[in-house]
């Protein structure tokens, strides 16, 4: 067979044992939670404002805040950058305006 059923097939074989438990070359990553309740307070905006500022939905913003579900890809990216230097965030976006 060719390279590219190996490749597959020996990346099925590392899906497998990772599931099970067994030692594997599979990567695994792990995101701590993001407290975004915390981080819309340090910029000092209302769930709307915060929303309204960084183009998320209203309700996706209470459903990160009270936990139900968690920020994925870019979304992630920008609140933790926003956590670390919000006043280079907000001078940012002001610019762009």
């Amino acid at each position: 067979m060719g390279k590219a059923f190996e490749s597959i097939a020996a990346g099925l074989g590392e899906a497998i044992e990772h599931a099970s438990g067994k030692s594997s070359k599979a990567t695994t990553h792990r995101f701590e939670p993001i407290d975004v309740k915390a981080i819309r307070a340090q910029v000092g905006m209302s769930q709307t404002e915060f929303a309204a500022s960084f183009g998320i939905s209203l309700g996706t913003l209470r459903h990160w805040e009270r936990g139900d579900r968690q920020p994925h890809g870019p979304a992630r990216v920008l609140l933790t950058v926003l956590a670390r230097q919000p006043k280079a965030v907000l001078k940012a976006l002001a610019a762009a305006a």
